[in-house]
């Protein structure tokens, strides 16, 4: 892999740092290969706009921000619409579809999940939206080992908020993986 660049999108308090800086660790210590994580917010923090991005490579990196992306996460329509010009013709697009109604299409795969509603309902709290994201991420696109994405996130999240998270990542992962079983029905 040359080069692999992500951004992680939405509002403040969503937890996308977090993702973030867990997908690059997973990458770096546990997959052995490059990653850099670069962040913002806006200053209002908690519900100001928000975005991680991490770029992946076999090689050296040379420039750490995401320029031409590979994949958008997009959990906010404020997110989705901005960022998308970003996205290469032959990226991803993952949406949170509870809040990102006006979907742009254009010339890239696009994976619509209730991210945010599959947190309450499946696991019970909003807090791991982040996570079950992160799973859905990892599925689709394949660019860090599931086994280093779960150690990572166990790694990285508060004690005792260990099972809640496996859990989180696990509903994502079934839900991507479901994601990508209908996309190549279509």
């Amino acid at each position: 892999m040359d080069r692999y660049e992500i951004r992680l999108s939405g509002s403040g308090g969503q937890g996308l740092i977090l993702a973030g800086k867990i997908l690059a660790e997973a990458v770096v210590i546990y997959d052995g290969r490059n990653a850099v994580q670069t962040q913002s917010y806006g200053p209002e923090a908690r519900g100001g706009a928000s975005k991680a991005e991490v770029v992946i490579s076999d090689s050296d990196i040379d420039y750490p921000k995401a320029v031409e992306l590979d994949l958008l996460l997009s959990l906010t329509q404020e997110s989705c619409t901005k960022y998308i010009c970003d996205l290469k013709k032959s990226g991803i697009l993952i949406v949170d579809s509870g809040a990102v109604k006006d979907i742009p299409h254009g010339d890239y795969r696009i994976y619509e999940a209730d991210i945010s509603d599959l947190a309450v309902k499946e696991i019970g709290k909003a807090v791991v939206t982040n996570i079950v994201a992160l799973g859905i991420l990892t599925r689709i696109a394949g660019v860090a080992s599931e086994e280093a994405v779960r150690k990572a996130i166990l790694a990285r999240v508060p004690k005792g908020t260990e099972e809640i998270n496996k859990k989180a990542f696990d509903t994502g992962l079934r839900v991507g993986g479901e994601l990508l079983a209908e996309s190549k029905r279509s």
